[in-house]
């Protein structure tokens, strides 16, 4: 097959899926991101990566709900997509602690975090192991394996995205299909920018050996090897950047 694939990646308009958006794009891939609404701010990011000469295309979709998900995929056939390369990088935070949750907050982040990896993943992956070829990455965090306190509901759904990926690559891993996860540490973004400067300096900094925030950059450069042909035999795997922290 052609080494140009079409690569989708929910959360695209976020601080690492835009990362990853390059990335792939500069590996020479078709770029699909997906947001929750596709309104002005997204069209104007959209209108931006076009004209500096990544014509990225953009679509709406709620990875919460299945049947949002779903709809996507006959519209993507429809216009004539066939996906290779799923990177499923949408998720929230609700933070509190066990005792304070509203579980609201429990609910959303396992829908939006967890839920989403068989929303997206199934409608797609039978075009993947139809022609033998197929790549999936999976965003996990640091905090999936670690824990973090107030994190009980991330916490879950992350660690879930990796037993998702390790039982999903036994499943079609005779069908040239890799899947795999990626857990990033603390990452220089709008997410890790919302926490307190006085907790990110006593609390955050001090656990990473590296002294420093992680650059989605750094990420992508990860997630773009992973899809690419010499990461073949890597599959199952959880793949940890996180400067040292565990």
């Amino acid at each position: 097959m052609n080494s140009t694939r079409t690569a989708l990646i929910t959360g695209g308009t976020g601080a690492l899926g835009q990362a990853i958006a390059l990335a792939l794009h500069d590996a020479g891939h078709r770029v699909i991101v997906t947001c929750r609404q596709n309104g002005p701010a997204e069209q104007a990011w959209l209108t931006e990566h076009t004209e500096a000469g990544r014509p990225f295309l953009l679509y709406a979709v709620d990875v919460a709900d299945y049947d949002s998900c779903r709809q996507l995929a006959d519209t993507l056939v429809a216009d004539g997509h066939s996906v290779d390369i799923l990177v499923n990088g949408a998720g929230i935070t609700r933070d509190a602690s066990l005792r304070k949750m509203p579980r609201e907050s429990w609910s959303a982040v396992l829908r939006t975090n967890l839920d989403s990896m068989f929303n997206m993943t199934q409608p797609l992956i039978e075009g993947m192991v139809n022609q033998g070829w197929g790549r999936i990455v999976n965003i996990s965090s640091v905090n999936g394996f670690k824990g973090a306190f107030g994190q009980t509901n991330y916490g879950a759904a992350k660690a879930g995205v990796h037993g998702f990926t390790k039982s999903l690559a036994l499943e079609v891993a005779r069908k040239g299909v890799t899947v795999n996860t990626v857990s990033p540490g603390y990452l220089d973004s709008p997410m890790v920018d919302a926490v307190p400067a006085d907790v990110l300096e006593s609390q955050i900094l001090p656990q990473i050996p590296l002294g420093r925030l992680g650059q989605p950059a750094e990420i992508a450069a990860l997630v773009a090897f992973i899809c690419s042909e010499p990461a073949a035999y890597l599959t199952g795997s959880n793949v940890e950047m996180n400067g040292g922290m565990y």
